[in-house]
């Protein structure tokens, strides 16, 4: 009996000790390191002061900014915050549904419905199998940073988190302003980190590995504001189907952004 009692410990005690982690490190980077004022790059600070912050979000599709960027958005909420989101999502003949999906959303996660701006372009359709045109795109994007005075851009890496085409070619996009210096002067660009998909579903357990990894900047929610992040989700009602209902609850992407400068 006691040597099964002492088994079972066994097996159980690392798993407590990673939750234990867990809950520490979320506390901690919660209010210190990723309390969205503070990005770190080339092991110095940049600071952020409030309302010196002029963020956009760049998105592919309605969902996004909740599904990827919860966790980015809500730790900037001190400052000005747009969303520019490059198509309607109407794969499915849904754009206009899931725009007005997207204004809801939005406003939970604190951006005002006049700072968000949703592109319905004929060459930039939601289609997974079409890369789109990067001198359109990054014309557009770069009209929207200009006309906003927007001083940190965020958006996918070269992986767009989930392989999604559209994903990627914001990101191609907005490494040809990066690269060709046609971003206005003091405009910083963070991508969003793919990760693999074990670390995608483990949900606040990846916290430990995320603090562990190198990156530019870490925001971990908070319970509070991760359950703000799922009323935001809960907004994009015609996508709510069983697989993204398990993604609310098991993708760190809702409670986890690790991103890097270009």
């Amino acid at each position: 009996m006691a040597a099964r009692i002492l088994s079972i410990a066994l097996l159980i005690s690392p798993l407590v000790l990673w939750l234990a982690a867990c809950w520490w490190l979320r506390r901690r980077h919660g209010t210190r390191r990723c309390d969205g004022r503070t990005l770190l790059t080339d092991g110095s600070a940049r600071r952020f002061s409030g309302d010196a912050v002029r963020a956009l979000f760049v998105t592919a599709h309605p969902d996004d900014e909740t599904m990827f960027f919860a966790p980015s958005i809500l730790k900037l909420a001190e400052g000005r915050l747009w969303l520019l989101c490059a198509s309607t999502g109407n794969y499915y003949n849904q754009g206009t549904v899931r725009k007005e999906e997207l204004l809801e959303s939005c406003a939970v996660l604190g951006i005002p419905p006049s700072n968000v701006t949703v592109i319905d372009h004929r060459d930039l359709p939601d289609d997974p199998s079409v890369e789109w045109d990067t001198s359109l795109l990054s014309a557009l994007i770069l009209k929207h940073i200009e006309a906003n005075h927007i001083n940190l851009v965020l958006t996918f890496d070269a992986g767009g988190v989930s392989g999604h085409t559209n994903h990627k070619s914001l990101f191609t996009a907005i490494r040809y302003l990066h690269s060709e210096n046609k971003l206005p002067e003091g405009c910083q660009v963070l991508t969003l980190e793919t990760v693999s998909l074990l670390r995608k579903y483990l949900s606040i357990l990846d916290v430990p590995i995320s603090c562990l990894r190198s990156q530019d900047a870490l925001f971990v929610l908070t319970k509070e504001e991760a359950e703000t992040a799922k009323r935001a989700m809960w907004c994009h009602r015609s996508q709510l189907l069983w697989f993204r209902r398990l993604y609310v609850v098991f993708s760190r992407y809702m409670v986890i952004n690790s991103l890097r400068f270009l």
